[in-house]
């Protein structure tokens, strides 16, 4: 049996594959912990989950949704990912000693997990929940490198002494990467990324659905703009409601908003959705192009219609078009009758969901979860030879 931390970033995209591989983990024999934001964790991992609590920075800004390109990337660096790592020290760092893993699964935007662990001397493996950085973003901008590498050279001196080199974001030890060759294509990966597929497990979930609104004999679409888009999402769903109107399909709009008022009545809305079951009773999705949605949608063998906001997202919905799976909107020109044609189209269109379905062929093939985990163990049984010589 051997000891895992998982260290993850307080955003619910990045938690939920986690909690795939810790759940299979688990039932294999082994001992879990996380570090991270202990409320949220214990929503998605579960309340019996053992959580070392990490702190958040208190006034951790949201991204303007104007931010474009190298602002964008400053900002995400510089008001975020190092904050959030500065922050999360000392609650890592005391989930190391307490804990004594033998095996560090370290989020890429939990920055922290990987330096610490390099600096006790620990194997760690990256967790990459999405296929935007299975290779380095900066590789072509040198000098933005050079000021990333200052601000990591910077952390690395704070929280861990200034011992290590390795890069936090790839790990030497090996990448989980949640994805496979037929979303993402052909680009060239190193040899340490292992495409697992996406780790779906079971979620707790306390969210109350009216499962009897379904009818199967009508097309049902699942739209969902994530967690963290609330504020730029607002027109978006509206003009999806009001696409709806009059159609013979039928709509369940999560709004954790609140942003939408009267809708028709082929719209169901709701502030949150059990998402995993939901996909199981749903014929296609519109969202934002967010890495686990799309990932979670092709599992299901589900067409799509992509309306990527910023991030990762335009790469992500670029493959979904790619494999043949769905369309692309724009997401800031994206009217009724935009939204109400591409829907249409991959509902009434058999080749979208041909596609997803084959998609999803690989996606069970690559093994999800349990292959994660076998990665994880043999790195775990490395780990405790080691000690044991």
């Amino acid at each position: 049996m051997a000891r895992f931390l998982f260290v993850v970033p307080p955003l619910v995209g990045h938690v939920n594959p986690a909690v795939g591989v810790a759940g299979e983990l688990t039932a294999r024999g082994h001992e879990v912990a996380w570090a991270g934001h202990d409320e949220l964790l214990w929503q998605l991992a579960g309340p019996e989950a053992l959580v070392f609590s990490c702190a958040v920075p208190r006034d951790l800004p949201v991204r303007p949704a104007e931010l474009k390109g190298p602002a964008a990337l400053r900002f995400l660096w510089q008001d975020f990912l190092v904050p959030l790592a500065d922050a999360m020290a000392p609650g890592v760092a005391a989930a190391l000693e307490a804990f004594e893993p033998h095996v560090v699964v370290a989020d890429q935007q939990a920055l922290t997990g990987g330096l610490l662990a390099e600096a006790a001397g620990l194997p760690w493996v990256t967790s990459a929940t999405t296929s935007a950085e299975l290779v380095d973003p900066l590789a072509a901008m040198p000098k933005v490198g050079e000021w990333v590498g200052s601000l990591l050279d910077g952390l690395r001196a704070r929280i861990a002494g200034g011992r290590g080199t390795a890069d936090p974001r790839f790990s030497p030890h090996g990448v989980l990467a949640f994805t496979t060759r037929e979303l993402l294509g052909p680009a060239d990966l190193p040899p340490s990324v292992r495409l697992v597929g996406p780790a779906l497990g079971a979620r707790p979930s306390t969210t109350d659905f009216p499962w009897e609104w379904l009818d199967p004999l009508r097309p049902t679409v699942l739209v969902s703009l994530g967690t963290a888009n609330t504020a730029a999402g607002a027109g978006f769903l509206a003009a999806t409601a009001e696409a709806f109107a009059g159609s013979p399909a039928r709509a369940v709009i999560a709004d954790p908003g609140g942003v939408l008022g009267e809708v028709p009545p082929n719209v169901l809305v709701r502030p949150r959705v059990p998402q995993l079951p939901l996909l199981s009773r749903v014929d296609a999705v519109l969202c934002h192009a967010g890495h686990n949605t799309v990932c979670e949608t092709l599992w299901h063998g589900l067409p799509l219609v992509v309306a990527p906001i910023r991030d990762d997202q335009p790469i992500v919905a670029a493959q979904v078009v790619a494999a043949g799976a769905g369309i692309r909107l724009r997401f800031g020109r994206a009217d009724a009758p935009r939204i109400g044609a591409a829907v249409e189209e991959v509902l009434t269109e058999p080749a979208y969901r041909r596609a997803a379905e084959a998609v999803a062929a690989s996606f069970h093939a690559a093994g999800g979860s349990p292959a994660a985990a076998g990665h994880l163990e043999q790195l775990a049984l490395e780990s405790l030879a080691h000690l044991r010589t």
